[in-house]
């Protein structure tokens, strides 16, 4: 089976109704950002599982307050500084005439969350509000490029003993459909741990051995008492955006988030550390006007995280950067 035929059966997170991705990537750095539109407006739901995360308006998500719709979800490099990709994405929304109508103006909704890839090249370089606005320009409702594109571009993982020895990460996307109702996702993986196919539990990228031509297994150093590198806590971080048209309340929308971070825990070990911040985020469009009920959209979320998240890494290209050898996923046969 060819690329193109696995990414046909892996689905897109723009099979979902209502929803367009688009991907700006720096080309004098590894970075970039991707941003999911809704130009309907959707429930959105918030779950943070790692310890360091960066984000932006992540409390109006809470069910206890009373906004109730997003009209887009930025995921960006550049650590705490790509957050500011998200005003340019504000700004595009603004020049559409789409946001929040306060009476005097549209406020635009849109929560953020950034990954850390300032290890990775130029570290000056990072997105920003044009990023955003350039992303929202790019964006459409074809299967977003994965790999070492957005948000992506810059990620690494496998980095539990140092950077000499990680290999490259990046985005993936993946839906599952059932009964006329999608759930699709979109995840950029700059995870710490090492990444495992869940389905054949086959160690797919992760942290190098010494020599640097073969992989570790973090978990299994770990537990056998190699002890990890001293790591800054947030210099890592998986996150993503599932999304679905089944109609959603903003608890139900929160509930969908907590349980798509299942699929993160089958394909990244170890996942949610001290170090990572991994954030999902979660809406509803409601253009299917059904639902098979909680219990199936969370098993289909985590599928389609976990789907994605190995995508995300299957389709990263091998990078070097200065010093830097990022190996991919393709240079490494599966254990």
């Amino acid at each position: 089976m060819n690329e193109l035929q696995i990414a046909a059966r892996a689905g897109a997170i723009t099979d979902v109704a209502g929803i367009e991705v688009g991907h700006f990537t720096d080309t004098r750095r590894p970075t970039g950002c991707t941003v999911v539109l809704v130009r309907g407006g959707a429930v959105a739901g918030v779950d943070v599982r790692g310890a360091a995360p960066g984000t932006r308006e992540t409390d109006l998500l809470d069910p206890c307050n009373v906004v109730n719709t997003v009209h887009a979800i930025l995921l960006s490099g550049g650590s705490a500084w790509g957050l500011d990709a998200a005003s340019g994405v504000m700004r595009w929304l603004e020049s559409q005439r789409i946001g929040l109508d306060v009476g005097t103006a549209l406020v635009p909704i849109v929560p953020a969350a950034v990954l850390f890839d300032l290890l990775v090249g130029d570290a000056h370089i990072r997105p920003d509000a044009k990023a955003g606005f350039a992303a929202c320009q790019a964006a459409s409702r074809q299967p977003p490029a994965e790999g070492n594109v957005g948000a992506g571009a810059g990620a690494a993982v496998g980095k539990m003993f140092g950077m000499p020895y990680a290999m490259k990460g990046g985005i993936g996307t993946a839906s599952v459909t059932l009964d006329g109702v999608t759930v699709g996702a979109l995840i950029a993986c700059n995870a710490l741990g090492d990444i495992v196919d869940p389905d054949t539990g086959a160690l797919i990228a992760g942290a190098r051995t010494a020599e640097g031509g073969g992989l570790r297994d973090t978990r299994r150093c770990l537990l056998r008492g190699e002890p990890p590198l001293p790591i800054l806590a947030g210099t890592n971080t998986t996150i993503g955006v599932i999304a679905t048209d089944a109609p959603l309340t903003k608890a139900q929308a929160k509930r969908l988030a907590l349980m798509g971070h299942d699929g993160l825990a089958r394909c990244i070990n170890p996942a949610h550390t001290l170090s990572d911040g991994d954030t999902l985020f979660a809406m509803g469009t409601g253009l299917a006007g059904k639902s098979p009920g909680m219990i199936v959209l969370g098993v289909m979320a985590a599928e389609a995280v976990a789907r994605a998240t190995v995508r995300a890494v299957r389709s990263a290209q091998g990078m070097t950067v200065g010093e830097l050898v990022l190996p991919g996923a393709a240079d490494f046969p599966p254990r």
